[in-house]
């Protein structure tokens, strides 16, 4: 599309709807400038419409949350449920009762494995800062220095997702 050029009263030709000091004309700045009120309505829905997404996304995020903790809870019952049992045949025998406690505590543990947080309790391997909390030292001939010797209490998950790490003693160079 082509516009046509009209000379102005010097004689110079110039765009329409632009005065000759190059600024839009009167008629033709009011049509290119947005209405302040439409242009406030539209900032105040889009104000709005964020609102209304972060309440829809922390509702949706305490959902989830509850569903999980459910989830996990519900994997725990038939821990309690063991256990309740061992509890109900302390009378019996002494021995199957230990044993019921052993498979009690193996089925607990299992379940922390199948939730991403597998036990660490190994011996004999080099002290790794992300995996291990050093709880003594010891001067031990037989083990290179720096070696889990003795594991106190284990640990739950690996070094980037860990519930908690391994509580062990650490050897050192005699001397």
């Amino acid at each position: 599309m082509t516009t046509s050029w009209e000379p102005d009263a010097e004689g110079t030709e110039q765009e329409p709807g632009v005065d000759s000091d190059g600024a839009p004309s009167e008629p033709e700045a009011k049509r290119q400038e947005p209405d302040v009120a439409e242009l406030e309505d539209r900032w105040r829905r889009a104000l709005a419409d964020l609102d209304n997404l972060r309440k829809r996304h922390a509702r949706e995020l305490e959902r989830v949350r509850a569903e999980e903790r459910a989830k996990v809870t519900a994997a725990w019952l038939p821990v309690i449920d063991n256990l309740e049992l061992a509890l109900e045949h302390a009378d019996a025998d002494p021995r199957s009762v230990i044993d019921g406690v052993r498979a009690i505590r193996e089925q607990a543990v299992s379940l922390l494995a199948q939730l991403g947080y597998p036990r660490r309790d190994e011996v004999g391997v080099p002290f790794d800062p992300n995996r291990h909390e050093v709880v003594n030292v010891v001067e031990t001939p037989d083990a290179e220095p720096g070696t889990v010797v003795r594991v106190l209490r284990p640990g739950y998950g690996d070094a980037d997702n860990q519930l908690r790490p391994v509580a062990v003693t650490v050897s050192r160079k005699p001397g």
